[in-house]
């Protein structure tokens, strides 16, 4: 039985509408038509970074992302080391205290400890409001943002004087 008319034209038309690729091509020859079209048109890499403004929401979700792998990885490097150090850590803070680290640097690395932490936790209450589907209007994406920053500040500068 033969395919109606229409039905061939349509399929056709489709194929070409859509850039299908032509029978017997390898998927190489498919990947350097599309780049050679992309720098023929004078066309960016997508997604490329200078297309976007950046705004306080994609920052946020950006360094939520980093300290989130970020504390993940220092949480299992201490965990790995405690169990395969010698010692306790006792022993570690004695060896930290004989170095004679000024208070300056103590403050800093406290506060590089506390904001990553207090960003994320912070953060993370911030994503469990939008989970619940509150807060996505753009004004209060940026204010629960700027909140956010704001408390992560105060709360490190509270944590550090610990």
């Amino acid at each position: 039985m033969h395919s109606p008319n229409w039905l061939q034209h349509w399929c056709r038309s489709t194929d070409e509408a859509v850039g299908a690729a032509p029978m017997g091509t390898t998927a190489k020859e498919e990947m350097n038509r599309f780049w050679s079209k992309n720098a023929k048109l004078n066309r960016p890499m997508s997604p490329h970074l200078t297309i976007y403004k950046w705004s306080v929401p994609m920052m946020m979700s950006i360094t939520h992302r980093g300290t989130g792998v970020g504390l993940s990885g220092a949480i299992s490097a201490f965990a790995v080391a405690a169990l395969v150090l010698p010692g306790n850590y006792p022993d570690y803070l004695d060896l930290i205290s004989s170095l004679s680290i000024g208070p300056g640097l103590i403050g800093m690395a406290k506060f590089g400890i506390a904001f990553p932490a207090s960003f994320h936790t912070y953060n993370g209450v911030r994503h469990l409001w939008w989970d619940i589907g509150k807060g996505f209007r753009i004004p209060e994406v940026y204010r629960t943002g700027y909140t956010v920053i704001g408390l992560s500040i105060v709360t490190s500068i509270a944590l550090m004087q610990l």
